[in-house]
């Protein structure tokens, strides 16, 4: 199982391939606070409620200094598709190989009606201007997630 982050560790570099076809790296944010969520995949129900419930808070999240990006190991063409169908204004990106993922603790073990296997945990961390962890979720729940996280955020 991969490390997970806690507030005040330094959150990994990464660049990645947007839903748009180009590259959003963690460096592009520098000086802003960012929402990094980890979902297992585009176009499932638990992924697009959340999806949809960052879009639909997303003016609140940004007017609080708050940008959003959604990683998950889904091919590009999955993620536009995704962004597309349900009005997605965020990054999309793409993690095939899940490094980022397992840099970020949201990669390990996980059980699905008994059996156990590798996949994505359902994850947020929050990044500060500096770069450094502030919060660090795993296990979330889509449902209900974004606004028990804007709580939090005050935002």
């Amino acid at each position: 199982m991969t490390e997970r982050l806690s507030p005040g560790d330094t959150a990994p570099a990464f660049t990645l391939t947007s839903a748009e076809g180009g590259t959003v790296s963690l460096a592009d944010f520098s000086g802003q606070q960012v929402i990094i969520y980890f979902y297992p995949k585009a176009s499932t129900p638990g992924c697009t409620t959340q999806a949809c419930d960052f879009r639909d808070s997303l003016e609140s999240l940004n007017a609080a200094g708050y940008q959003v990006l959604g990683v998950s190991p889904d091919p590009v063409s999955d993620l536009k598709r995704f962004a597309d169908e349900e009005g997605l204004s965020f990054p999309l990106l793409s993690d095939e190989d899940h490094a980022v993922a397992e840099a970020y603790g949201a990669w390990g073990e996980k059980k699905n009606y008994g059996k156990l296997y590798e996949g994505l945990i359902r994850s947020t961390v929050v990044v500060d201007a500096d770069g450094a962890v502030t919060l660090a979720q795993y296990n979330v729940k889509a449902t209900g997630h974004v606004a028990r996280l804007r709580k939090e955020l005050a935002a």
